[in-house]
């Protein structure tokens, strides 16, 4: 890694959820990490086994500005809070806008009070919505996110850069593929196999079942992230997924397989377009010549991320 994460002062919002914990058990050893959550979406399962003089752990919610005054500098902010629930986003727009929108610019406001300079913000493939362009590049445009979460992560991004160019503040955004791996609490896999769990001979799949995606392992998201910003200067714009895609029937497939069942029926329920949800991107693939000209190289492709991702889900759940 060319740049050290070492001795610094790091506040991770969202710290207690999948990628946050993630991160935070990358950190914890020789930095001092402060986490920030309102624990909305998932106790404090993931940060106990991590708990020690390095860590400090902080109940609060990005979306109220009072949050932040208990708060003082920070080296560096990794802003991983987010409402992480795509799929509602069409009943109940105003969650991504006020959770992920009115959030991303209260942590700006408390980096311009606190001269805290460094940000490292966790957008999506999302922003992108469906392009002609497959694998996507960073320099694909203009955005047409068909999702509120989406539009809302391609918000944050303007209001990062903005700040950047106000106040000098240097940002890395990284746009995820479809993260996968230990601590994960929702997304297919875990979706997959708490369904076979009710009922193990049928297993309902939301979409038309042609549905591929890139997925990337936890380990290599939060890594390339933390490679990412010891590399970057300027506010700039990363994917992060892999060179390949996924199909769910792949998915569905290997689930069954590590589960031992056999016969199960597959039932779709495609919505508009043979989607899985409104919303819901069919073929999601991201360009990542940017991150590997730059020397990174993921541990692990789409594939074997699922594979291995499906192991440790089954580990955690009984």
């Amino acid at each position: 890694m060319p740049f050290s994460f070492k001795d610094r002062n790091i506040l991770v919002t969202g710290g207690a959820g999948f990628i946050g914990s993630n991160m935070v058990k990358s950190l914890i050893a020789e930095n001092m990490v402060t986490v920030l959550d309102n624990f909305s979406a998932v106790d404090d399962r993931f940060l106990k086994p991590l708990a020690g003089k390095n860590l400090k752990v902080i109940k609060g919610d990005i979306t109220k500005q009072e949050t932040f005054r208990k708060l003082q500098q920070f080296d560096m902010i990794f802003h991983l809070a987010a409402n992480s629930d795509v799929k509602h986003g069409s009943s109940d727009p105003m969650i991504d806008v006020n959770t992920n929108d009115t959030g991303t610019v209260n942590v700006l406001e408390f980096m311009r009070r606190s001269d805290s300079r460094e940000i490292g913000f966790s957008s999506s493939s999302t922003v992108y919505g469906e392009t002609d362009v497959l694998p996507t590049p960073e320099t694909y445009g203009p955005y047409r996110p068909i999702s509120s979460y989406g539009a809302s992560k391609a918000a944050g991004e303007g209001y990062i850069f903005a700040y950047s160019h106000y106040y000098g503040l240097r940002g890395s955004i990284y746009r995820f593929a479809n993260v996968v791996g230990t601590n994960s609490t929702h997304g297919v896999i875990f979706d997959f196999i708490h369904k076979l769990k009710k009922d193990p001979k049928n297993l309902e799949i939301l979409g038309d079942g042609t549905q591929r995606k890139s997925y990337i392992h936890v380990d290599d998201c939060v890594n390339s992230m933390l490679y990412i910003h010891g590399l970057n200067r300027p506010t700039d714009v990363y994917n992060l997924g892999n060179t390949g895609t996924t199909g769910v029937l792949f998915i569905a497939d290997r689930v069954c397989q590590k589960m031992g069942l056999k016969g199960v029926r597959y039932n779709f329920v495609p919505s508009k377009g043979g989607r899985g949800w409104p919303g819901d991107v069919k073929l999601a693939h991201l360009s990542i010549d940017k991150i590997t000209s730059l020397g990174w190289k993921n541990r692990y492709s789409s594939d074997q991320a699922v594979e291995i991702s499906i192991d440790e889900t089954l580990k955690t759940i009984t």
